[in-house]
């Protein structure tokens, strides 16, 4: 909003600057707009947060059907083998800092020759939820990737 001056009777001049009034009012419209910004700058970090971990849960998954691939008819009906150090319900450091990153279940059901494998991977919150609770509603759960295949031998 711009005043008029007349000085001496003459034609009005814009008085230079802006009154108090449209300051305020442009600070105010400025700072929606940051903090608008902020919370959008905030969930991105999220949402990429997460993506990494879907990202290395999918890799824990394919790593695993990529393991027992190699196995044979009869090693995929025993498993898992404690003498071979493997396990269906494992919890994963990647990164070797002593704390848990990941929970890896593997289930893996026979039917002849053919076997059904499912593997689940868990953020490290659901530690201490039983394997079952986690197998049967692993949507409730925060699953990060859900890898069913089947391997025939």
């Amino acid at each position: 909003m711009r005043t008029w001056r007349r000085e001496n009777g003459g034609r009005g001049r814009p008085a230079a600057g802006f009154s108090l009034l449209e300051v305020l009012i442009g600070m105010t419209i400025l700072g929606i707009a940051v903090i608008g910004l902020a919370q959008l700058f905030v969930m991105s970090i999220a949402n990429n947060k997460r993506g990494g971990e879907i990202g290395q849960a999918t890799f824990l998954a394919q790593q695993q059907v990529d393991y027992l691939r190699n196995l044979t008819a009869t090693e995929l009906g025993s498993f898992p083998s404690v003498s071979q150090g493997e396990s269906d319900d494992e919890s994963i450091n990647m990164n070797g800092d002593d704390t848990v990153d990941f929970r890896r279940l593997t289930r893996i059901t026979a039917s002849g020759s053919v076997f059904e494998v499912r593997i689940l991977v868990f953020p490290p919150s659901q530690l201490g939820v039983p394997a079952e609770t986690l197998s049967a509603s692993p949507y409730d759960h925060r699953v990060r990737a859900i890898l069913n295949t089947v391997i025939a031998r």
